[in-house]
């Protein structure tokens, strides 16, 4: 009979344990002589994990606060987060981190990550119907798909990642949907919709692959 154990219930941890677990490893790993490649090892066994990533960005953002003032995109921001998170949510979709007009979203499932751009992108053509050039959502978005180092609900870090990031900033325009080599294998035999190579290729991935989709 254990109804007299008390469990430390009152207990407070202050600090991320996780987060105090890497920064030992970091501080070990620094050290003079450190087996780096065995610490490696423990770093992504504590936190490595496969998720298919998207990064978002609403096209052209910063050359247009200039032109209509900065109060306006904040509420075009504040009407992307209106429209696209209900999709998201519906998808299963994990949103991760916030950074100005982007979002970062973690998927299980690429296929679910695949689905949800595209849902994404046809509800910003709904929303743009009949509105005013300036107050359009001009989306567009990156897909990667791979291991990456996952620090609890605070960040991310891998190759897919961050070629995610390039393909939904630097490389995409109004309405893209781009894809690292990795995520359209991961999807090539589960989705309808076609995948075709695009002409530029950031660092990090074999090939970028554009998605064609119906808009409606």
């Amino acid at each position: 009979m254990l109804s007299h154990v008390l469990l430390p219930v009152s207990h407070c941890v202050t600090y991320p344990a996780m987060q105090e677990r890497l920064n030992k490893l970091l501080a070990e790993r620094a050290s003079p002589g450190s087996d780096s490649a065995a610490i490696d090892s423990r770093i992504w066994e504590l936190y490595g994990e496969t998720w298919a990533v998207m990064f978002t960005d609403l096209a052209g953002f910063s050359r247009q606060v200039a032109s209509f003032g900065v109060t306006h995109f904040l509420q075009v921001i504040y009407e992307s987060f209106r429209v696209y998170v209900p999709v998201i949510e519906a998808h299963n979709g994990v949103l991760l981190k916030v950074e100005g007009d982007s979002m970062m979203v973690l998927f299980r499932k690429p296929a679910a990550a695949l689905e949800c751009a595209i849902a994404m992108q046809r509800a910003g053509a709904a929303y743009n119907k009949n509105r005013a050039d300036d107050e359009k959502l001009l989306l567009s978005i990156g897909l990667g798909y791979g291991e990456v180092l996952k620090f609890g609900d605070q960040d991310v870090y891998g190759s897919e990642v961050n070629v995610a990031c390039k393909l939904g900033e630097d490389l995409g325009t109004h309405h893209s949907v781009l894809a690292s080599d990795s995520f359209h294998e991961a999807v090539k035999g589960a989705t309808p919709l076609r995948l075709v190579k695009h002409g530029k290729t950031p660092a990090g991935t074999v090939q970028a692959w554009m998605v064609e989709y119906d808009s409606k």
